[in-house]
């Protein structure tokens, strides 16, 4: 018999309810209370030796640490749990922990060997455990091995939980997950019609809407079905599907609204034709019947009116052709008018979809940035490093190169603008140099760089757009070239009137362009025969390059020799930036004052970006107080003083325009800066009408910021 101290059961107690609560809070994705409840559950287990506990305490933090992205931690954690789980016979907990890496593995590292060897291990222990591990654990070593494109050995898997699924009628996901696998099998083998059925089953399943059901799911099915139908050119069948993934993504898009719009509009024409019709057959009948008196009237009084019958004869043939002919140009009106309103349509869908995906890549862009700003500013002994230079650059011209490929359609409207800054041209060269050096590690290939004595060792330009044609050319390069070396060289070409214009040569000696690609190379989507192990990217790079040459006012050319190498040129105009850099190092105070600590309220919801700001806008000095709403922003504002605020737009309850309007009819005059991953010309008239006073957009530079608070502040204070 085993006897438990009371102390021994009340921490069981306490480590259930802390894990139980860690668990729904992952779910929620508050995963910073979670870590921490995982944490003290650890702890506890700790103490009293609970193997069990502990398992399942590295499991969950690991799992939170996979939301955070730290996937080599998240694995130490995991192994941690299956020491920990081996030393128990609770085969549960084993084939969770071992499933988690396989997850981990396949859907975030890519590396899909791994991650089904982790799923097999985890099968071992799912067969002891229950039907619903076991089905759930098969599902993912099929979708692994479709991933890897090995369809029949994923396929075995799905055959050998065919008679399970069925029974499992609450485990909605299982079953989705189990037709949708089953329909991407059968459209590789090219059986339409089960791949169909297979599709519809899924979509069958998201239907009813199950509580907890991921939404995402339920959008991937109705875009895996319009890709189905669109490749088999049933277009209205794949824009049908097409319509409701984008209105699950839209929640404001009320597409059933439209639809009666415009079946009422169509009932409107319909009803106007038949008034027509009507109309057309009366006259007609009006008029056969002053024929007929008019027939009667000649033959009885004389042959005098024959000529009178012609005249009204042939202006009722007249009549009836313009009649027809108005029908006819009123209904092909009304088909340009619907044409002219769905491609509006279309055109506001794509602005909104441009806005969006641009405002979500920003946000996880900007803690990049940000965070490796902080990691700048608090280990002074990193400042030279290469890798962390190289880490900012890539980042910042990660950035530069979303926001183009978001907006390459927006070229043809001029709304892409350069940026002026001074810059160390050799600098840049080394630095883009070091940001793709593995790359060409990878084929052998040397890098050099040779830069024209003659240039100013200072210019004036938009650096990032720069770096952006010289990356672009030097990657493309770099995938045609094995053993052998890729060399930018940079010359001054003239001078006229203090402008510099000089000449770049990305030359490579990789297997060059056949000629009857080189008049093609700069258009939208063209790819060269690569070979079997290349990346095929967007075909948008060089296109990018020959639009943003033209924004500098410059020209590039291309030669190229099969087995030879290839040649870019392109020539770009520059200022001097001697005479700034100059009276930048001459203008350079030391502010022996005491320094002023502003109170800054920092309105942000999202967690990670109220750690970067806040710590970022600490390193300058400045006190922060977090606000996760709006509501919570005004009751602060009743209570602490606070000399600036910086108000993120989009937040939940309560969004940055409406917070700002609230916080000035209650008299509050301090500056507002709102800080937004949306484009400043698309939120800057309603950010004045609300009431803000400057935008800055994320990512941003944090003396940039400091400047800018700064500024307002003191705009104030005068």
């Amino acid at each position: 018999m085993v006897v438990f101290s009371q102390d021994t059961i009340s921490s069981n107690k306490e480590i259930h309810k802390l894990l139980q609560t860690a668990g729904k809070q992952l779910n929620t994705l508050e995963t910073d209370l979670s870590l921490q409840n995982a944490k003290k559950a650890l702890a506890l287990a700790i103490n009293i030796e609970d193997n069990v506990s502990i398992a399942k305490s590295y499991n969950y933090i690991g799992l939170n640490i996979v939301e955070h992205s730290d996937y080599e931690k998240a694995i130490e954690y995991f192994k941690k749990g299956i020491f920990y789980a081996n030393k128990t016979k609770n085969d549960t907990i084993k084939s969770w922990i071992y499933n988690n890496l396989g997850n981990l593995y396949s859907y975030n590292k890519n590396e899909y060997e791994k991650a089904i060897k982790y799923y097999l291990l985890s099968l071992k222990y799912a067969k002891k455990v229950s039907i619903v591990e076991l089905t759930y654990n098969k599902i993912n070593i099929a979708g692994t091995y479709f991933e890897i494109n090995e369809f029949e050995k994923g396929k075995k898997y799905l055959n050998s939980i065919k008679l399970d699924i069925t029974p499992l009628k609450k485990e909605y996901e299982a079953q989705f997950l189990y037709y949708s696998l089953n329909a991407d099998y059968y459209l590789e083998k090219n059986n339409l019609k089960l791949a169909e059925q297979n599709y519809l089953k899924a979509l069958s399943i998201c239907s009813p809407k199950p509580k907890d059901f991921y939404i995402q799911h339920e959008i991937d099915i109705n875009e895996s079905l319009s890709d189905f139908y669109s490749k088999l050119k049933q277009y209205e069948k794949a824009y049908y599907y097409l319509n409701i993934s984008d209105s699950l993504k839209e929640v404001n898009y009320d597409d059933s609204k439209n639809r009666k719009v415009k079946l009422l509009g169509q009932q409107i024409e319909q009803e106007e034709i038949e008034r027509e019709l009507l109309k057309v057959e009366a006259e007609k009948k009006i008029q056969d019947q002053k024929l007929l008196n008019i027939k009667i009237f000649i033959i009885l009084i004389c042959l005098i009116f024959l000529a009178t019958l012609i005249i009204l004869y042939s202006q009722f043939k007249i009549n009836k052709i313009r009649t027809k002919s108005n029908i006819e140009l009123k209904k092909a009106n009304e088909e340009l008018k619907i044409a002219k309103e769905k491609a509006e349509e279309a055109s506001k869908l794509k602005s909104q979809f441009v806005s969006t995906v641009s405002h979500e890549l920003r946000t996880p862009l900007y803690g990049v940035i940000g965070i490796t700003d902080i990691i700048e500013l608090e280990h002074k002994e990193l400042e030279n490093s290469q890798h962390l230079r190289a880490l900012k650059f890539s980042a910042k011209y990660l950035l530069s190169l979303v926001n183009d490929i978001l907006k390459v359609y927006k070229f043809e409207e001029n709304q892409v603008f350069l940026e002026n800054n001074l810059f160390h041209l050799q600098d840049r060269l080394e630095t883009i140099k070091d940001s793709i050096n593995n790359i060409a590690l990878k084929h052998n290939n040397k890098i050099i760089i040779s830069v024209d004595e003659k240039i100013p060792e200072y210019i004036i330009g938009d650096s990032i757009r720069l770096s952006q044609i010289i990356i672009n050319l030097m990657s493309n390069s770099l995938k045609f070239t094995n053993n052998g070396k890729i060399e930018i060289k940079a010359q001054l070409a003239k001078v006229v009137e203090d402008v510099f214009y000089i000449e770049f040569k990305v030359i490579d000696t990789g297997i060059g362009i056949p000629k009857k690609y080189q008049d093609k190379v700069f258009e939208k989507f063209v790819q060269i025969d690569r070979r079997e192990d290349d990346y095929q990217g967007t075909g948008l790079g060089l296109t990018i390059v020959k639009r943003l040459i033209d924004l500098f006012k410059g020209e590039i050319k291309l030669e190229s020799e099969e087995n030879i190498g290839t040649t870019f040129t392109f020539t770009i105009p520059f200022e001097s930036g001697e005479k700034e850099k100059n009276e930048f190092i001459k203008n350079i105070n030391v502010d022996l004052s005491q320094p002023k600590i502003y109170n800054v309220l920092i309105v942000e919801d999202n967690k990670i970006n109220q750690i970067v700001t806040k710590k970022l806008l600490e390193n300058y000095k400045l006190a922060c107080q977090i606000a996760e709403d709006g509501f919570v922003a005004l009751e602060l504002l009743e209570h602490q003083k606070f000399d600036i605020i910086l108000m993120d737009i989009n937040m939940p309850k309560i969004n940055g325009f409406e917070t700002t309007k609230l916080i000035r009819q209650k008299g509050y005059t301090l500056p507002i800066i709102a800080v937004t991953a949306f484009e400043k010309e698309e939120v800057e008239e309603k950010a004045k009408s609300s009431g803000i006073n400057d935008i800055i957009a994320k990512p941003f530079d944090a003396k940039q910021l400091f400047q800018m608070i700064k500024l307002n502040i003191n705009i104030r204070s005068k």
